[in-house]
């Protein structure tokens, strides 16, 4: 009987070494799930950082939009100011009608000024091939002398802010004549 109780021993000794095994490997993947959970959780700390960072930039750059938005309001009916006011029978006797012009179009330059230096750009649309991101179509005009999609007016001007759309331009875009047109 000694010898089944030394066997005995024996084979709960061997278990137990089995045990402890188990055991280290078990703590070594706790260990690294816990480091894949960690690296994990700086990733996204640092993803987030970046994303704060994009917005706070965006914010800044892009914060004034509606403003800027609301000051093209300003040019446009200065603009309308100086063709009607030159346009006017009334006013082409005054004597000082070209002084008045002038001071119009002087404050005109400085808006405009004020606006590249805001990064706010007016987009050239004029003979140019019609992009909806950067042009809205008012109307179409026959026209055989240029390509048909081709901007041939602009009614009102367009402007960037930075690279975003501020506002579209309002253009009248060619088409090729009609065939009825000509008989």
């Amino acid at each position: 009987m000694a010898n089944l109780n030394d066997e005995d021993k024996n084979n709960k000794e061997s278990k137990i070494p089995e045990k402890k095994e188990k055991k280290e490997l078990s703590i070594e993947e706790k260990l690294k799930d816990t480091e894949d959970k960690l690296l994990r959780s700086l990733a996204e700390l640092e993803n987030q950082r970046k994303r704060f960072e994009k917005d706070i930039k965006e914010a800044i750059e892009f914060g004034g939009f509606n403003f800027a938005k609301e000051n093209l309001v300003i040019l446009d009916n200065l603009q309308r100011a100086y063709i009607s006011i030159k346009n006017d029978p009334t006013f082409k006797e005054n004597k000082d009608l070209e002084k008045f012009l002038n001071n119009i179009q002087i404050i005109e330059k400085d808006l405009i000024s004020i606006f590249k230096k805001n990064k706010i750009e007016k987009i050239h649309a004029v003979d140019k091939k019609f992009d909806p991101n950067f042009h809205q179509a008012m109307t179409e005009v026959e026209n055989d002398k240029v390509e048909a999609g081709t901007i041939v007016q602009e009614i009102q001007s367009g402007y960037m802010l930075g690279n975003r759309l501020l506002r579209p331009s309002l253009v009248a875009v060619s088409k090729k004549a009609s065939k009825t047109d000509k008989k």
